[in-house]
């Protein structure tokens, strides 16, 4: 009976979600940016930096369900952030349930549910995120990508002593990178599942915690400041620097530093197996998810060079 409780509730708490948001959602186009983003997204055009490539991707999916009628767009891109919000309150439902639990191991099963799905309730009704439920914009889907990647680290806390338990790091990475094709939320979650680590894998101490917060924002610093921008920056000084100054081909500097980009991961993945550092491993394989998943980006210069109505800032090369 108690498990039964346990698996049922979170799905009650999602329906409860899903039908709230679904009869309370915008039946068109709310007044701010959600035009934008809507009319992007129903014919694949560029809209304002950074773009939110993978936004219009599964938005242009849900548009598709309106069937030709152009004036049911809004709506189904709208219902795609119900249902992203709703499963995004499930998520945090699994997540305050494990929290619960390691909060007070010996709890009741009925106390550490019931915690779950008052947490959970009490977000769902919360001001902001009912707001952005009901719309379509990104931070539904955002928050979302927040709630997953949050909880794939508590799934790794509860196997870390497994073997093959890096694959969470490795999906954490792959989310973080699909993340930013929506928006940069979900990395002020690194910091959060740097302690977790910490904790789980070194004994504690005053001085070692301290040092385990410093690295996991030098993580955070190193992504949003240095990944991030970086990734697509180096393409443009590689373009420059093989077309303007060797006088190869235009695009030949973009394929030289993708090819460039896989070899040095190639070769890091091979010796860092070699050499038996597997933590290194593990960082190198979630950097390079991370960069597939960033790759949603390309979609905006493919877009661009179709030359849509809408095609802010024009990106239709690597400068």
């Amino acid at each position: 009976m108690r498990n039964l409780l346990e698996k049922l509730t979170p799905w009650i708490i999602f329906l409860i979600a899903l039908i709230t948001y679904s009869l309370t959602m915008e039946p068109t186009n709310s007044w701010w940016d959600c035009g934008e983003y809507i009319a992007t997204a129903y014919k694949l055009q560029v809209g304002h930096p950074p773009g939110a490539p993978l936004f219009l991707l599964v938005a242009n999916f849900f548009s598709q369900f309106a069937l030709g009628d152009v004036e049911k767009v809004a709506m189904m891109i709208n219902f795609m952030s119900v249902l992203c919000s709703a499963f995004t309150i499930l998520f945090l439902f699994w997540t305050i349930h494990i929290l619960s639990k390691k909060i007070v191991p010996n709890q009741s099963k009925y106390i550490t549910t019931l915690s779950a799905a008052v947490g959970s309730l009490i977000y769902t009704f919360s001001d902001s995120f009912w707001f952005s439920a009901v719309e379509g914009e990104v931070y539904a889907m955002s928050s979302l990508f927040t709630a997953v990647t949050f909880w794939c680290i508590m799934k790794w806390e509860e196997e870390a002593e497994n073997p093959h338990s890096s694959r969470w790091l490795i999906l954490i990475g792959y989310l973080i990178g699909l993340s930013i094709g929506v928006h940069l939320l979900s990395l002020l979650t690194i910091p959060a599942m740097g302690m977790i680590y910490y904790f789980k894998k070194y004994p504690y101490s005053k001085t070692g915690a301290i040092k385990a917060f410093i690295i996991s924002m030098a993580i955070l610093g190193i992504v949003q400041g240095v990944i991030i921008p970086g990734a697509v920056s180096l393409i443009s000084k590689f373009e420059l620097f093989f077309v303007n100054t060797i006088g190869l081909p235009f695009n030949s500097g973009t394929i030289i530093y993708f090819l460039a980009i896989i070899a040095c991961i190639i070769t890091a993945i091979i010796y860092t197996k070699k050499h038996n550092k597997p933590i290194w491993n593990t960082a190198i394989l979630a950097v390079m998810m991370l960069l597939i998943g960033y790759s949603s980006f390309a979609i905006l210069v493919v877009r661009s060079n179709a030359n849509p109505p809408i095609d802010e800032n024009n990106p239709e090369d690597a400068v």
